[in-house]
């Protein structure tokens, strides 16, 4: 792909409206070819777009599923070049950094497009609160755009975790960042007092739950949030449509039970790692051919596939018994 050529612009340019973070944001992997270059695979792309599209999920993060903390800065050209080509009714998000150098380098870029956010890439780098409000600010100006703030733990922010939180509503007051995914992972998602302490400082509205469907239900129906990531949605995205539905319905029973098909792919993907399980889930799906992982990761052991295979087999069964159960109860029904 060249990526020079004169951009189209055919993607959602509209600002970031209050109502979007209410809705499910699927966060895919991307795909490469099985070269020793790597090189993005955008035919490969586009098919898994269109499958996670076709469902009605039109929000896409563009983040640590893709890798996007390790794309050189031509594929990072490149790949919002693709992305200002989809459809308009897909709100693209492309993420940045997580060093401050590399946003910076990603801002000019950025410039020349119109997406209604970027996500900002947690930093595990030296950082403070005040350093990073300063530096987030910079890039933002820099980018012409508002930011997604991506909290992952408590310490994302620095080590004080007052002022973080502080930085952090400064930034949404001052609408810099205009969304947060929230995605700090707790043994109980219910007791949380670091999400209690931000929901004090910002609207709720503006902080979408960004751990997949594992917390979703609790993070929609007990702390009120308007919608949720997904990675195994890039596999059923009518699943976790329906999951959020089903939230919004007050149906949480539904909820917990869609949930609960989830749990096992999710388990692996804790146990081997989340994006280079998604990676390679989405290919052995039949969905897309996602290709070679680059580093700083490897790809899953043959027994490790083997096991994935299986798991995503009685995940798809599943969900094609209980979609003909749904039809049987509608058709009796009528």
């Amino acid at each position: 792909m060249n990526s020079r050529t004169s951009y189209n612009h055919s993607m959602r340019t509209q600002p970031f409206s209050d109502h979007d973070p209410c809705g499910v944001f699927a966060v895919p992997p991307l795909a490469r070819r099985n070269q020793p270059a790597r090189s993005i695979d955008f035919v490969e792309n586009r098919r898994l777009v269109d499958h996670i599209a076709q469902s009605g999920i039109t929000r896409l993060i563009y983040g640590g599923n893709a890798s996007l903390h390790h794309l050189t800065l031509a594929e990072y050209e490149q790949l919002l070049d693709w992305l200002s080509g989809l459809a308009k009714e897909l709100v693209c998000v492309p993420s940045a950094g997580p060093s401050f150098g590399r946003a910076m380098d990603q801002a000019p870029l950025l410039r020349r497009h119109r997406f209604p956010l970027v996500m900002m890439l947690p930093c595990g780098d030296p950082r403070d609160a005040a350093g990073l409000e300063g530096g987030i600010r910079e890039f933002a100006a820099a980018a012409v755009m508002p930011v997604m703030v991506y909290l992952k733990d408590e310490a994302n922010f620095g080590p004080d975790r007052v002022a973080g939180l502080d930085a952090i509503a400064r930034l949404v007051e001052s609408k810099v960042c205009i969304a947060i995914k929230y995605a700090v992972v707790r043994q109980d998602p219910a007791n949380d007092s670091y999400l209690a302490d931000l929901l004090r400082r910002v609207d709720r509205a503006k902080v979408i739950s960004g751990i997949g469907e594992r917390p979703a239900v609790v993070h929609l129906r007990d702390w009120h949030l308007p919608g949720f990531t997904t990675g195994l949605g890039c596999i059923a995205p009518h699943l976790s449509l329906s999951l959020h539905q089903a939230c919004l319905a007050g149906d949480y029973s539904r909820a917990e039970e869609i949930r609960g098909r989830f749990l096992p792919l999710e388990n692996l993907r804790d146990q081997w790692g989340p994006a280079r399980v998604l990676h390679a889930a989405v290919e052995l799906a039949g969905i897309a051919t996602t290709g070679s992982i680059p580093p700083f990761q490897s790809p899953l052991e043959f027994s490790q596939r083997s096991e994935l295979l299986k798991a995503i087999h009685a995940f798809q069964e599943e969900n094609q018994n209980s979609s003909r159960q749904v039809a049987k109860a509608q058709r009796d029904s009528n």
